[in-house]
């Protein structure tokens, strides 16, 4: 038999079926997630990662389950690549027993620490602080057992990128070394504003700077850089090299949350940002271009993944919802 071709690509193609796997399930969770609250079906407040999978993907697939990953009030499709099952997120997100946090915690609230997922987080800038935490534990474990550390990483946007806690955690990450990673995902806007007018400098790799800290921008519309640009400093970290922050420059595809208005988007910028910045079109192009992939695989996994979303909202909307008694369980830790 004749030996396959070398492709361009640092993962296999069961790797690579896995990464478009992951990133076609958060953009059909997200999009159903569109649909059903705008008919009224779903409680509560959500805001959506649709346009920005590749960023979220291409950072957990060098992750483990001891790994820790702190979310923002965006955290959908940060859970669904940190492994946690979407029929449970469902559940949550529509306020059901049976949910990832049994119906209380909700889309801005929502967590798995069996996997990892420390929360998505209402508060800008909540996660960082966390994650130092995480780190130190993680750091002291590796100490004691010796060998790499796990790693814990913060998720922020433009906004969050301005707190106080997100400065102060780069600080204290410098100084006690922690192997954190503080990820910003630049999709141009803060809430409402854009970035270009609220944030002072060009790259938050300057910010990075100020802190001693190692950074690198990516495009994270481009799963591969995100990949490669974040398996390097994850190892780096793992190893003992410290922090350091990746920003990822993406869009969105949804505004804010769901029901802004966008007024502050230009006329057809939502159309170009689909046509020209979909991660998964540029994945599938790249993949199937190089002959990696068929076009027909990727195809069947849309089809399974829209069968599990479909099944997930079912199952969702069949669960019973927490009861009066619900309410005081999972407050205080019990050891």
């Amino acid at each position: 038999m004749a030996e396959q071709p070398a492709h361009p690509f640092a993962l296999d193609k069961d790797r690579l079926l896995q990464a478009y796997r992951t990133m076609r399930t958060i953009r059909e969770f997200e999009e159903r997630l569109h649909v059903d609250f705008s008919r009224g079906d779903i409680p509560g407040f959500v805001h959506l990662y649709a346009g920005e999978e590749a960023a979220g993907t291409g950072i957990m697939m060098h992750l483990g389950d001891g790994d820790r990953i702190a979310s923002t009030h965006r955290g959908h499709g940060h859970c669904i690549a940190k492994g946690v099952d979407p029929v449970a997120m469902m559940k949550e997100i529509y306020g059901r027993k049976g949910g990832s946090c049994e119906g209380k915690g909700g889309s801005m609230h929502i967590a798995d620490l069996s996997r990892g997922m420390m929360g998505a987080n209402g508060i800008l800038g909540a996660g960082a602080p966390l994650v130092c935490g995480a780190a130190l534990a993680a750091k002291y474990r590796a100490k004691a057992r010796g060998g790499p550390s796990d790693v814990a990483i913060s998720f922020v946007g433009d906004g969050a990128s301005n707190q106080g806690t997100f400065l102060e955690s780069l600080n204290l990450a410098a100084v006690w070394n922690l192997p954190a990673i503080f990820v910003v995902e630049n999709n141009g806007y803060a809430e409402s504003t854009s970035r270009d007018y609220g944030v002072a400098v060009d790259s938050y790799v300057d910010r990075a700077a100020g802190f001693g800290l190692p950074g690198v921008t990516v495009d994270g519309t481009d799963f591969f850089a995100v990949h490669e640009a974040a398996g390097e400093i994850i190892d780096r970290a793992r190893k003992g090299g410290g922090p350091a922050l990746l920003e990822c420059k993406m869009v969105r595809f949804h505004g804010h949350f769901e029901g802004d208005a966008q007024t502050y988007r230009a006329p057809g910028e939502n159309e170009y940002n689909r046509e020209h910045h979909d991660c998964l079109k540029k994945f599938a192009a790249a993949v199937t271009g190089a002959g990696v992939i068929a076009a027909d695989e990727l195809l069947a996994i849309d089809h399974a993944v829209l069968a599990l979303i479909e099944d997930a909202v079912v199952q969702a909307k069949a669960a019973p919802l927490p009861t009066l008694a619900d309410l005081t369980t999972d407050v205080y830790v019990k050891y």
